[in-house]
């Protein structure tokens, strides 16, 4: 009787199955990677040698959200910056009796939003209030859907970086949607270049 030699039906050996798992694993975290990568090369790489930036870079390595900023909503329940990741957040600090700069900061960072027209939802506001004065009413329905939370004013004031002469009372910053603080812009923003800088991230990424 002949014997007919069959090659086994079973896959591919498990080493090879095994390297196989990690390219398709290593291709996943790519995919998913780069278009952080891609809008962060193309705005801090290629660009012309002329400044077309109207904020100032921030290193979030070295200005990594600290983790003793306490922050909590006004009701005093805990809620950290870590936990609006997946935004844009356009960030804010100030007292809460909120003179004239701290209302045109939050009048400026919620016309900004809104100018941004489709991209708007993508993009979160929030206001680091520094101290225990209680908000006035009127101001919290005037800016609502600012979301507002209670800070250690020590740990802020560590935390963001100011221009010399300056606090961080008198910025707007930039925080990514991966929670890094990358981005603030001058005492006394003209918002229309503001808006500028914000259209260009939004178009170069697709995260957030």
């Amino acid at each position: 009787m002949n014997q007919t030699d069959q090659t086994p039906t079973s896959a591919v050996p498990p080493i090879n199955r095994q390297s196989s798992g990690r390219w398709k694993l290593f291709a996943i975290i790519g995919v998913c990677a780069f278009p952080l990568v891609a809008s962060y090369f193309t705005y801090y790489v290629i660009k012309p040698q002329a400044r077309t930036n109207y904020g100032d870079f921030i290193d979030f390595v070295t200005h990594p959200i600290p983790a003793d900023l306490n922050t909590t909503t006004l009701d005093g329940k805990p809620l950290g910056l870590k936990q609006l990741e997946g935004k844009w957040i356009m960030l804010t600090v100030d007292g809460g009796a909120c003179a004239e700069a701290c209302s045109k900061k939050l009048y400026d960072i919620r016309q900004l939003r809104v100018a941004q027209g489709r991209e708007r939802d993508r993009i979160e506001r929030v206001w680091l209030i520094t101290d225990k004065v209680p908000l006035e009413t009127l101001l919290i329905r005037e800016f609502d859907g600012t979301v507002m939370l209670r800070s250690q004013a020590d740990a802020v004031a560590k935390w963001l970086p100011a221009e010399t002469g300056a606090t961080a009372a008198d910025h707007i910053y930039l925080i990514d949607p991966l929670g890094r603080l990358m981005m603030r812009f001058p005492k006394d923003s003209d918002p229309n270049l503001i808006k500028k800088d914000l259209g260009k991230l939004l178009k170069a990424s697709s995260i957030g």
